[in-house]
Parts: structure tokens; sequence; C-alpha cells
């Protein structure tokens, strides 16, 4: 690490990226390494974008809570999930945090000199950064976190939606998030709506959709969104904001070429592979990792590159029971059918489910999901996992 100097063109460590993964390291380092001069740079002029991340109370680790709540925007008790023919409520406290909360925490938490935004950067490496505009800040190290449009060498199917923040002329009545509402018509793979209820009146509406392909038709989703709250009974008044994503779902891959094909500095969030292979959930990752680099006592780059690339690898190592399931998912379970397999996922325990959504199932976890009869047929669920099944797409490009 560089000697620590009070010219603000010099920081001790740049943050590449002012999204989820790049704004809590920021968080993390400003609370816990308070001595260190940590800038952020991100090419939008906000941090955090138009985003809504949730996540259960039970999916942080310790210390996690205290870096998380100056972006929390709601919280939960419990919530329900909804199947055709069934409904389930669990008693899981569950947690929303916006880019608007994020954008604010990190501004009141690093000086103003040290966010930088509206600019790409134009050339980073080990002991600096260089913006588009032709600004040189000299750092002690960088990591990338600005995120990735695909996964080279990486196969599987992909996690879709767009998500509308509703305001409505009178009460929603839900009383706690639906998680999942799977009694919707199933287009397009497994096909579910998500609602969160930020006030009486205020709803955010996800249409989400486990598909075979990245392709994102806006108009359709909206309307159906507002096919949605008219079968609900709301009357909207008008929309807040809306927010789209296209996210990898991890089957299969080869780590070590994918990391060969990346980024050469030090790597954090999507652009390390760091999120939950089946449900893409990155809060639980991202701020394990956050919270781990300010534990370093070495934040060179060299250090830095290692660090990012073995807690990387331990990560893909720990997924291999979950991208066995994704495998399950879209290569053995024809689109429309694939709501049976979280239907039943949906009927263990509450535990079971915490520690899934976490990535910290157990070996018993493990044999609970796989016991039983399959929702999928037996030969394609053996030919999925043995390579032969429907083939799966390619995570390296988005469409």
């Amino acid at each position: 690490m560089q000697q620590k100097s009070a010219d603000p063109a010099f920081c001790d460590l740049a943050i590449l990226g002012g999204g989820l993964a790049g704004g809590l390291i920021a968080l993390a380092f400003a609370a816990r390494r308070p001595d260190l001069r940590v800038a952020i740079f991100e090419r939008d002029q906000r941090l955090g974008g138009e985003h809504v991340w949730s996540f259960f109370a039970s999916d942080l680790p310790e210390g996690g809570e205290a870096l998380l709540d100056p972006i929390v925007v709601a919280r939960w008790d419990d919530y329900e999930v909804r199947f055709p023919g069934t409904r389930r409520h669990l008693t899981t406290p569950y947690r929303s945090a916006t880019g608007t909360k994020l954008d604010a925490a990190v501004r009141a938490a690093l000086p103003a000199d040290a966010i930088v935004t509206g600019f790409e950067v134009g050339h980073a490496d080990a002991t600096s950064v260089t913006l588009s505009d032709g600004r040189r800040f000299a750092t002690g190290a960088v990591i990338d976190a600005r995120g990735s449009r695909g996964l080279p060498h990486m196969a599987g199917g992909w996690q879709k939606f767009v998500g509308l923040s509703l305001r409505l002329a009178s009460p929603h009545g839900l009383a706690r998030p639906v998680v999942m509402d799977a009694t919707v018509a199933q287009i397009d793979g497994y096909r579910f709506v998500y609602c969160l209820p930020f006030s009486d009146t205020e709803v955010f509406v996800e249409d989400t959709y486990y598909s075979d392909t990245s392709d994102l038709d806006l108009p359709a989703l909206r309307t159906r969104i507002a096919d949605y709250a008219r079968a609900q009974g709301w009357q909207v008044e008008s929309v807040a904001y809306e927010e789209t994503g296209v996210l990898p779902v991890i089957a299969e891959g080869d780590f070590e070429a994918f990391w060969r094909a990346g980024s050469p500095l030090p790597r954090a969030g999507t652009r390390a592979a760091l999120c939950h292979p089946l449900t893409s959930y990155s809060i639980p990752d991202a701020t394990r990792f956050a919270l781990y680099l300010t534990s370093l006592d070495n934040l060179s780059g060299s250090a830095l590159l290692r660090t990012s690339h073995d807690r990387a690898a331990q990560h893909w190592r720990q997924g291999r029971f979950y991208r066995m399931l994704s495998r399950m998912l879209f290569g053995a379970a024809h689109g429309p059918d694939r709501w049976r397999m979280l239907a039943r996922f949906y009927t263990l325990p509450e535990g079971l489910i915490e520690r899934f959504y976490a990535g910290r199932s157990t070996p018993l976890d493990m044999a609970r999901v796989l016991a039983g009869k399959p929702p999928v047929p037996v030969g394609a669920a053996l030919a999925s996992l043995t390579g032969r099944g429907r083939p799966l797409a390619d995570l390296g490009a988005v469409s």
C-alpha cells in the first residue's frame, strides 16, 4: 500500500463502478477503515441507478445489518409465496434497499471529492485511474466493480424482469411482500410476479421470467403488469419509476477461463461472478465481500488481485449444488412446467429455505431438496445432469 496522501487526486483504493458491489465496498471502508482514502468512479450521474434490491434478514453475515441499514428503504417481518392451488406465509424478515438510498449513503460517508460521477473510466491499472476527460488519479489499489453484461465461458439461462413502482388510487390490501406469485400465466419459461408494498397506496410490481433467452419485450411486460394490477382490483394513478434487468442464472462453466477472459484488475460483484447461481441474488455475496476486504492488512494491487480471485473461486466451488439445480431447471423442465420445481421447494422447512437463499445450504439441506419424486421427468433430470439435456444458453453475451 502506498503512503496515504492529502492530494485529492490520490486514493488508497479506487472503486470502479458505483452500483451495489462498489457502493457497499465504499460504505464498508468508510465505516471500518476511515484511515484510508477511498474513491469511487461511476459513469452515470448517480450512484446505485434505478434499482430495488431485496434480501432476507437471514442472508446477512455478522456486521451486514449495520452495513446495509443506511440503504434499506423498507422492512417487513414476513412474506408469502403463491403457486397454483396453494400459498404459504413464511416468517423470515424481508428487506428492500434502493439505488437512491445507496447514492445518499455513499455521499454521506465519503468526501465529495472522493465521488466522481458522469465520466467513463478510460484506462485503469494497478496504480492509476484515467477518466475519459483526461483526469488521472494515482491509487494504491484498484477494484473493478463495474458489473458485467455477460459471463464468458459460462452457460445457463436468464432471469429477466421489468418492475414498476405503482401509485394507486386506494389501498392495495397487501400485508406483506409477495416474493413469488406464480399463479399467473406461464409464459417464456418460469414466470412469477413479485410485489413489495412500500406504503398503503404504493406497490412495486415486478414481472419476472426464468427464460432461455435474454431478450426483453418491454411493452409486453408493461402490459402484463397493468393486467396484473387490474386483476387485483388496483386502480393505478401513476408509475413512479421503472426498473429492468437481465441477470445470468449460472448452470455450468469454466471458472478459470472466465477469470482469464475478464478484467486484469481485482474484481467484485457480477464481474467476479459473485452472485447466487440460481436466484441471482447479489446482496449476500456483495455484503460478505465488502466486509472481508476491510479486514485485509495488505491492500496492494497484487494482493487484492489474488484475494479477489481466490474468494471468487471459493464461491464458485461452493455453488456447485445450486448450479446443478439450475441445470435441472433449464435443461430438464419444459418452460411452462418449471414452476413445479419452485412450488415443491417452498413446501420444505423454513430454515432450509433461509439457508438456500443465503447460499449456505448444508449437506442435509441438499439431500432434502433432492429427496422424493422429482417435479420434472426423471429421464430429463438425469439427462440434464450428464450434459445430454436441452442445450443451455451461452451467458457470455446478452442479445
